[in-house]
């Protein structure tokens, strides 16, 4: 049996194809249109999904939607009519999207995929639920979700077991926890649903000491915080409930004059700002982490929602609650839903039972060592191939080691904002000048902004002081921990400025080439942890194809491109080369 999830008309549109209840394709639509966050409906990626499987539509059984779109009209309508005449501006502005797109969802499906099966519509909250429990390894699970808002929620928790989900509190809109971070996002002047991470990056350069940071004490008068985490938002300080921009001009007052302009400097208190809402929304999760294990007395505790993708709080949960194991979806936020709704559909209405586990990210799309041959002689570009798997392991290592930045693109594509080392941009930790090479002349983004550590997860706890054993979200670059001391003046490229890195740790099984790559490359250095970032530039989704690829390079720092067999070195190959229109894709 099939059935394909899809998330779509919000960002980060998506689809998901599960056989018998396991995920056999996923991707993002952003891959393939190379717009980034692409909210339009997914036909690309519904399409590489079933090409994939080697099905057409007629073999669906069921497709589920992520969220109740009448539902979520509701509140819509709800919010702009209280917020009247405020409100009426944007209210104008929303409605050819609703009346055009997002009310047409079953008409939108029939008649894009000619599917004449069932649709299935599944609240967006238990989407994200089911999107991490159903394809964790536990049989029951506290679950905790937590994000911008989906048709009226933005907070709940509740419990799974075997094939269930039961969500029993929620927090609704207005107030919402994702939703004070974007504003503290949006007043920084970096995007919405696009820069929290940013955010996250900044904070530690700020006070993190609450009792010393004026600015935490300023937030917390934003958010009325009970002692079972329950929260309510001051919406006085805010406008995103009834117009286009989120902090209103009270919260100006009482923070200062916010950024405005690309690329502004942040000043010290701007520092302290990210630092203040990263403050404010651990000391709210953890409230509500504390009061979830009281409740259902569960061990093992389930993320989902955007929020989730905070992975400094993450690493700090099993130290900070009584949780004792932790797992999180890699693509937490919306992106994932289209693998919560599907597996919902397959378990929960269904009444299938559980056999998968996600151990893995690579549900994307591969390319043969035929197919990129046949990309790199077409465009007449100049490479060198390599024999075996261990020759492209020691060559690898090797120009990592000599300090090459490498683009590295193999297998399957990653599911998530993370790369996982499928389309990952590689270089060596040791040498401090290598953060500002990335950040200036390959990715060209903030200087601030650090960069992953990826180790073997047989090494991590030597490096890294991981809770043990190390949980498997640190395989998706979910958590962030301490560098042991002893080790941050080795590897300054990825040690950020609280002596902190955002680690991968990475297992034989899940991609053997990646592994051998890191653990040569420690026989060389010593030190087996490589730099690992996602393969883009700023402003462009991560790389999907070989021409996406070679792209990348030629426009960027990046010295050469393992992809596949076959080595390309940027040098070799002038300019005219990559915007040349015989390189262009078929």
């Amino acid at each position: 049996m099939y059935i394909l999830g899809i998330s779509c008309y919000y960002h980060d549109a998506s689809a998901a194809l599960l056989k018998d209840g396991v995920v056999v394709a996923a991707a993002e639509e952003e891959r393939f249109s190379r717009k980034k966050h692409d909210s339009s409906f997914p036909i690309n990626a519904v399409n590489f999904c079933l090409r994939d499987a080697g099905i057409t539509i007629d073999e669906v059984s069921h497709i589920g939607f992520y969220e109740k779109p009448f539902l979520k009209m509701e509140r819509v309508l709800s919010q702009h009519l209280e917020c009247f005449p405020f409100s009426f501006k944007t209210f104008l502005s929303s409605i050819p999207s609703w009346i055009n797109e997002k009310l047409r969802v079953p008409g939108t499906i029939r008649k894009r995929l000619k599917y004449r099966g069932d649709i299935f519509f599944v609240e967006h909250h238990l989407a994200h639920a089911a999107a991490s429990f159903l394809v964790s390894p536990f049989r029951k699970a506290a679950v905790v979700t937590t994000d911008g808002v989906g048709e009226w929620t933005t907070t709940s928790f509740g419990v799974a077991e075997n094939s269930s989900i039961r969500l029993m509190k929620e927090i609704r809109f207005p107030s919402s926890l994702g939703l004070l971070y974007s504003t503290v996002t949006a007043y920084l002047g970096f995007s919405v649903n696009n820069s929290e991470y940013k955010v996250m990056g900044l904070a530690p350069y700020g006070d993190m000491n609450p009792e010393t940071n004026p600015y935490y004490r300023k937030l917390r008068r934003v958010i009325d915080v009970k002692g079972d985490g329950s929260y309510r938002l001051d919406m006085g300080y805010f406008k995103y409930h009834y117009a286009d921009r989120m902090p209103s001009d009270k919260f100006c007052g009482l923070l200062g004059a916010p950024v405005t302009g690309r690329g502004a400097e942040m000043s010290k208190r701007h520092k302290d700002i990210a630092a203040a809402v990263q403050l404010v929304l651990e000391e709210v999760l953890t409230k509500i982490l504390m009061h979830v294990h009281k409740v259902t007395k569960c061990d093992n505790l389930v993320l989902g929602g955007g929020v989730a993708l905070n992975s400094v709080y993450n690493g700090k949960i099993l130290r900070r609650t009584p949780f004792k194991r932790v797992w999180i979806q890699p693509n937490a936020s919306d992106g994932g839903t289209s693998i919560g709704a599907a597996s919902f559909v397959y378990h929960c209405i269904l009444k299938n039972r559980r056999g998968f586990v996600q151990e893995h990210a690579y549900l994307g799309p591969s390319f043969s060592d035929e197919e990129i041959r046949s990309y790199l002689d077409k465009g007449g570009v100049k490479y060198s191939e390599l024999g075996s798997d261990d020759e492209l392991v020691r060559k690898t290592a090797a120009l990592i080691h000599a300090e090459k930045v490498v683009g590295w693109f193999q297998g399957r594509m990653e599911w998530g904002p993370r790369a996982l080392g499928a389309r990952s941009i590689l270089a060596s930790p040791l040498r401090p000048e290598m953060k500002e090479i990335l950040n200036l002349k390959v990715k060209h983004r903030e200087k601030f902004r650090p960069f992953a550590p990826a180790v073997c997860e047989d090494d991590a706890l030597k490096y890294f002081e991981c809770d043990t054993p190390v949980p498997e979200p640190a395989d998706f670059m979910l958590m962030v921990y301490p560098i042991r001391k002893r080790w941050r003046s080795r590897i300054p490229a990825v040690t950020h400025v609280d002596g902190s890195g955002r680690l991968q740790t990475v297992r034989r099984h899940q991609n053997p080439l990646y592994y051998g790559v890191i653990k040569e490359f420690g026989r060389l250095s010593s030190i087996p942890i490589i730099v690992n970032t996602s393969f883009n530039i700023r402003g462009e989704p991560i790389v999907c194809t070989p021409h996406d690829a070679y792209r990348c390079m030629m426009g960027t720092g990046i010295d050469c491109l393992v992809m596949g067999r076959f080595i390309v070195f940027r040098e070799d190959n002038g300019k005219d080369m990559w915007d040349s229109e015989k390189l262009a894709e078929d």
